[in-house]
């Protein structure tokens, strides 16, 4: 299998079917955790196509092995956030109208979905540095690639994962003493 680099470098030169197989490689991971952030499909998906766009439009970067991933969450992060700040300023004055009941899960997949639930909810409660460590984790970010993405050293990496798990498990209690 051809490495993200030389893929991102044959996409550079015009080769269709690199990029092809560039996006089919980080479409839906990259997807998933904008989706943690931006909670929107329509917005996740937007900041997928972005992040290509700038991706290919940016200056050649000099990536090292496996640089080409975080290098790309990086981008997503960055516009996502940009979409966040934009959208809270819109939400101020929205604020007053009542937002809709999501539907009730099947009774068959009630305790699932309730566990589900208190997980994402619990996320949601952590401080942002925290639940975006969640998110990149959870798409198979390595420690070395979190660190990269959000540009902060591994050791501070490391605590905040600390931190993260700690948290967690003590708001998801009730869950794991059953």
């Amino acid at each position: 299998m051809e490495s993200d680099e030389e893929l991102y470098r044959r996409t550079r030169a015009g080769d269709i079917a690199a990029f092809d197989a560039l996006y089919e490689r980080y479409e839906e991971p990259l997807f998933g955790f904008l989706m943690g952030q931006l909670q929107s499909r329509a917005d996740a998906e937007e900041a997928v196509g972005e992040a290509f766009m700038k991706a290919l439009q940016s200056r050649e970067p000099t990536l090292a092995a496996g640089g080409f991933r975080a290098w790309l969450y990086r981008i997503a992060r960055n516009y996502a956030s940009n979409m966040v700040r934009s959208r809270k300023r819109g939400e101020r004055a929205l604020a007053s109208l009542d937002q809709p009941t999501p539907p009730a899960a099947p009774d068959a997949d009630l305790e699932d979905h309730q566990r589900s639930v208190a997980l994402e909810n619990a996320v949601g409660r952590l401080p942002p540095a925290l639940s975006e460590l969640y998110r990149l984790r959870t798409r198979g970010l390595s420690y070395e690639e979190m660190a990269t993405v959000l540009e902060i050293p591994l050791g501070t990496l490391k605590s905040r994962m600390h931190q993260m798990v700690t948290q967690l498990r003590e708001e998801l209690r009730t869950w794991t003493a059953r």
